[in-house]
């Protein structure tokens, strides 16, 4: 019974570890682009892909969930992703290197997409490009449902009603120990207490600052583990999306500047114990260490979630690059590997944004020694 569940196991590990390749797969003779492959399921998109497959007549065929676009364009314009990607086909390019690329253009909506940028059409009902491959064409303001903004409000929701049955468990009975997902939850909300709160911001001011450490920790922690389910309504790289994690970083900057106290300012711009004459220097140097202490909290974050997602979709790309299967007795138990090694990062990382919240948050309202 035991060999049979760990084979199950395996063979839905290798299964999952290579539907994000299935999902971009090229034609049948046609060599895949592994780059682009990786790309893709790194970056935002307009719609949620789940795999092609050719028809009997050899064409590819595209299962997509399509979300809502959203522009606003002399008024507000509302319409579904598929009449950009899928109602007409692709307008190949040449690239300014040689190379081939594509945008799909609907000349009744009036607009283009290309590298999930919508642009307007131009007269001809095509998009116009510059000498280095950029689009000149004008751009409408995109406020888009696209993938990770999806994944946004899904997390959020999830975080939401996670949090919920745990505080009914306490309401209901408070006098026994927690049942349910109050068990599971109660130890990390302790943790996040007593080892990354109280230790960094200290024993009298750490309480007005739990509710904040306490999302920032839930929410990356959730999207960091969602990035890891290939399937819907998983798989988006939502916490290796630059604009996000500078989100969370301008937050914990913003709190850390208003909490603030005269001590802190007082640290930097007029540093005790150093001389007048230095002031000059020392100001501009912690003026802009208030901007290079979030920079680094953005950085961090991005860069870890995205070079795990690159690192197994490329162990796994091998298959593809070579095209022999037996190359799958080195990439699957590497991409494993990885993916279990990815479950700590998932946490980590979580944990390391969250204390070096507190951290700084911590420097702002120490009293003066």
């Amino acid at each position: 019974m035991l060999n049979t569940t760990l084979k199950a196991l395996v063979w839905m590990v290798a299964i999952l570890l290579s539907a994000p390749v299935f999902s971009g797969s090229s034609q049948e003779g046609e060599p895949v682009d592994v780059k682009g492959m990786i790309m893709h399921h790194i970056k935002d998109a307009h719609e949620w892909h789940i795999l092609s497959y050719p028809d009997a007549n050899g064409e590819k065929q595209h299962v997509s969930i399509n979300l809502p676009v959203i522009l606003i364009d002399n008024g507000v314009k509302v319409f579904s992703s598929k009449r950009l990607y899928h109602e007409n086909d692709p307008v190949e390019i040449t690239t300014p290197d040689g190379g081939e690329d594509y945008y799909f253009a609907n000349e009744e909506l009036g607009y283009g997409i290309f590298h999930e940028n919508i642009y307007k059409l131009n007269e001809q009902g095509r998009l116009d490009f510059d000498a280095e491959g950029h689009v000149i064409n004008p751009k409408p303001y995109d406020f888009s449902i696209t993938k990770h903004v999806f994944t946004l409000f899904f997390s959020g929701l999830l975080l939401f009603l996670l949090l919920k049955a745990a505080v009914r468990t306490y309401k209901s009975d408070g006098l026994h120990p927690p049942r349910g997902l109050a068990r599971f939850i109660e130890p990390i909300v302790l943790f996040v207490r007593d080892d990354i709160a109280k230790e960094n911001i200290g024993e009298a001011k750490y309480r007005k600052f739990m509710p904040y450490l306490l999302t920032a920790f839930f929410f990356i922690w959730i999207n960091n583990m969602l990035g890891l389910v290939p399937v819907f309504p998983g798989g988006s790289n939502l916490t290796g999306d630059i604009s996000f994690t500078l989100t969370l970083a301008v937050l914990t900057m913003l709190v850390t500047v208003f909490s603030g106290n005269k001590h802190y300012w007082r640290h930097i711009f007029a540093t005790p114990g150093v001389p007048f004459w230095l002031l000059p220097i020392m100001i501009p140097v912690e003026v802009i260490g208030i901007f290079t202490k979030p920079f680094a909290l953005m950085i961090r974050l991005f860069a870890n979630i995205t070079a795990g997602h690159i690192i197994i979709l490329s162990l796994t790309g091998i298959i593809f690059t070579f095209g022999s299967a037996a190359w799958s007795g080195l990439s699957i138990p590497m991409s494993l590997f990885i993916l279990v090694l990815k479950l700590l990062v998932a946490f980590l990382q979580a944990f390391i944004f969250t204390m070096l919240s507190a951290l700084f948050i911590g420097g702002a309202v120490a009293e003066e020694h």
